[in-house]
């Protein structure tokens, strides 16, 4: 079964890294957006195991697009992640899928 993760960033050069990353694992679905309404869309249509939030999404947003997650998937998994090697993604993701 394949583990569906949602990443939400702002820099649309980065969401098309993080979609080649997440899909090239064929345990996972990769759905990259850069907008909080695109996310939200996909939240309300489908079952996501783990949203990850990307660089360039400022506190205030943050806090809202948590409260609007938790209000459509109670429970759902959110992490940050804000860069570094693919190493280190898919450490972030098995710890908090584990």
């Amino acid at each position: 079964m394949q583990t569906t993760i949602l990443y939400i960033g702002r820099d649309p050069e980065i969401t098309i890294v993080m979609n080649r990353l997440l899909n090239a694992r064929p345990e996972w679905k990769g759905i990259c957006v850069c907008t909080d309404e695109e996310a939200l869309s996909i939240l309300k249509a489908q079952d996501v195991d783990l949203v990850l939030l990307g660089n360039g999404i400022n506190p205030e947003c943050e806090k809202a697009l948590r409260e609007d997650i938790y209000k459509f998937k109670p429970g759902t998994k959110i992490i940050q992640h804000y860069g570094g090697g693919s190493g280190l993604l898919y450490g972030e993701i098995m710890t908090a899928l584990g």
